[in-house]
């Protein structure tokens, strides 16, 4: 059996690929544990600047692999709360729900989570099938490019299921109440061009050309100063839930920090040298 997930190292960039072809690169947790993996050692590593995540062709990612479902039925059927409202139930499960991670199938509905959480600069390359989790993985990244080919699709509905994996928190940020609700109570699948209409992705590029302009991309970014991008991927996340006047004081402290790393240094000597900064994103 081939690996689930391969890593490729240039430069800068480092490509994970999720490989399970014959699943559509479904998410198993033996998939999720070697992302995981992946990801500690890109955090790890110094020379990895840029993060690229794809999936083998013909699709990105096809969500959740559902042979699992039927083996975890039975336990959360005994544990339903009786209460009949779906609202009335939620909390009575919040009440007294233990974290063993039953309902969200356990890192497979945290693996968007693990790929938010990177320190660095991420970018999907959304070469097929984005669907359900697969879609969430997408959306954790910090920038989405698509191949005309990609589909989107926040599948959960169909299987009488909801949106577990942090995407009821990212697509009204990204695409607005309506656009989520919309996508979320149908379960619908959208092409490429209606991503790109409704921001969800930010480029689109023919099937045979994505992957190559996303590597370019990737090392314009591994190439200039990611010490700073890292700082600003921190600020723009603890800015979605903070007012201008606070998110302006903890800007002014990630500015003494920048001011302080080397590539602040180097970029001012490369400017008084009248020549190119070279940035270790340090």
């Amino acid at each position: 059996m081939s690996d689930p997930v391969l890593v490729d190292q240039r430069g800068g960039v480092t490509i994970v690929t999720l490989n399970d072809p014959a699943t559509r690169n479904a998410l198993s947790p033996d998939m999720t544990q070697e992302l995981y993996a992946a990801l500690d050692d890109f955090d790890a590593n110094p020379e990895a600047h840029v993060l690229v995540l794809t999936g083998a062709d013909p699709s990105f990612c096809s969500g959740a692999n559902v042979r699992r479902f039927d083996s975890t039925r039975d336990a959360l059927d005994a544990a339903a709360p009786a209460e009949s409202l779906p609202w009335g139930a939620m909390e009575a499960r919040l009440g007294r729900r233990n974290d063993d991670g039953e309902a969200g199938f356990g890192s497979v509905s945290d693996a968007p989570l693990r790929i938010y959480e990177v320190q660095k600069p991420t970018i999907a390359a959304v070469n097929g099938f984005a669907i359900g989790v697969g879609l969430g993985l997408a959306l954790s990244c910090d920038i989405r490019i698509a191949s005309d080919q990609s589909q989107f699709s926040e599948a959960f509905v169909r299987m009488g299921l909801i949106p577990g994996d942090g995407s009821t928190w990212q697509l009204p940020r990204m695409i607005g109440m309506s656009n989520t609700l919309l996508l979320q109570y149908t379960g619908d699948r959208i092409d490429a061009a209606e991503a790109l209409r409704m921001n969800l992705v930010s480029k689109v590029y023919p099937h045979e050309e994505m992957m190559g302009a996303v590597m370019d991309l990737a090392e314009r970014l591994a190439s200039g100063a990611t010490y700073s991008m890292s700082l600003t991927k921190y600020l723009v996340h603890q800015s979605m839930d903070l007012g201008l006047s606070e998110s302006l004081r903890l800007a002014q402290v990630a500015q003494e920090q920048s001011r302080r790393s080397d590539d602040h240094r180097e970029a001012v000597r490369a400017f008084l040298d009248k020549r190119s900064p070279d940035f270790k994103g340090r």
